[in-house]
């Protein structure tokens, strides 16, 4: 009898070859699984570029709100009749709430930057748990 590739299985090379095919497929989907772990690292790397960009908003936005806030009293009590030093809190303080808003999320993002992807991390500990349980029966034979 003959297995799909051809070889005579009482030549001895059909356990074999089953076992290489089973060793080859295991390779290759720790090779995926270690794909899909480089995909989300590139992924995470975009948000963390994302992070960064909303921090700097955040910092121009910050130096913007204090520049406001020693500009705008004199502008704004003119324009409005307010007096100065209320015109400027006003205005400094709503631009300096939205830098807060960017920092913080910002912070949010870099925070969530940093987690490990957990299905890939699952998905390398099954494989070589799976690994481990074929490979320690042969060992101790």
């Amino acid at each position: 009898m003959s297995d799909p590739n051809g070889s005579n299985a009482a030549g001895g090379s059909g356990p074999g070859a089953m076992l290489a095919e089973v060793l080859a497929g295991i390779s290759r989907l720790v090779q995926g699984e270690l794909a899909l772990a480089r995909a989300e690292a590139a992924e995470r790397l975009g948000v963390l570029r994302q992070s960064l960009v909303q921090a700097m908003i955040a910092v121009v936005l910050g130096i913007a709100a204090i520049n406001v806030l020693a500009g705008a009293a004199v502008a704004a009590a003119v324009a409005a009749g307010l007096h100065p030093a209320w015109a400027g809190v006003l205005v400094g303080g709503a631009i300096l709430v939205l830098a807060l808003g960017f920092a913080l999320h910002a912070a949010r993002l870099l925070r969530d930057a940093g987690r490990m992807p957990r299905r890939s991390a699952a998905s390398i500990r099954r494989d070589v748990e799976t690994l481990q349980t074929m490979v320690t029966p042969d060992a101790t034979s």
